[in-house]
């Protein structure tokens, strides 16, 4: 779970001027993570390049771990968006 928060808040850092928000919600089925920005671009996994040079495999990564991950735009007329990442809870299956 550290890798893939650490993941979605290093993108906004990097790609969207840093996190506006980390929330993290839970219940027996799922950890639900969310981390929302003030960039309205969307991320999309690039290309593929050379695997053995650093950057661009974060979604690569990130899509191997989870059970389900998506962005949605802010619907209040703010520019932004949040992304999030949905993975099983601890002893259930994927």
């Amino acid at each position: 779970m550290l890798l893939l928060v650490s993941e979605v808040v290093t993108n906004a850092c990097l790609h969207a001027g840093g996190p506006r928000e980390l929330v993290l919600r839970h219940n027996a089925e799922r950890l639900r993570i969310e981390v929302s920005d003030d960039s309205p671009e969307i991320p999309r996994r690039r290309l593929p390049g050379d695997r053995s040079l650093p950057g661009g495999h974060g979604l690569i990564v990130v899509e191997r771990l989870v059970r389900n991950w998506g962005a949605q735009p802010f619907g209040d007329g703010q520019p932004g968006k949040t992304v999030w990442l949905e993975i099983p809870a601890r002893g259930t299956r994927a």
